[in-house]
C-alpha cells in the first residue's frame, strides 16, 4: 500500500526549504555545498533521511573549511614577510666617442 503525503504539508515544506535556500544565498556557504550534497546521500542510504543528512553535511562542511581557511591564514602569518628584491644598477651606457 502507497503512502499518500497529504498536499498541505508537503507544500510548507517546500515553502520553509525555498525560504531558508534564500536567505541562505547572503550568507558565506564555503563547504555547505559539498558537505550537503555528501549529507544528503549518506541520509539517505542510511534511511531515507536525505534532508537531515544533508542539513547535518552543510554544518560539518562549513565547520571544516572554517578550519582550513583558519589554519591557511595562521601558516600565513607565520612566514617571515619576503622583502622586495634589492634594485640592481642600471647597466652602464657605453663611452661615445666624438
Amino acid at each position: 500500500m502507497k503512502k499518500i503525503i497529504p498536499a498541505k504539508p508537503a507544500l510548507c515544506a517546500a515553502l520553509i526549504s525555498l525560504t531558508l535556500l534564500a536567505a541562505a544565498g547572503s550568507v558565506e556557504a564555503k563547504g555547505c555545498l559539498k558537505g550537503a550534497a555528501v549529507g544528503a546521500v549518506a541520509g539517505h542510504v542510511a534511511g531515507h533521511h536525505a534532508v537531515a543528512g544533508a542539513a547535518a553535511g552543510c554544518v560539518i562542511g562549513h565547520h571544516i573549511a572554517k578550519k582550513k581557511q583558519q589554519q591557511l591564514q595562521r601558516q600565513q602569518r607565520q612566514q617571515p614577510q619576503s622583502s622586495p628584491p634589492p634594485q640592481q644598477p642600471p647597466p652602464a651606457q657605453p663611452a661615445q666617442q666624438t
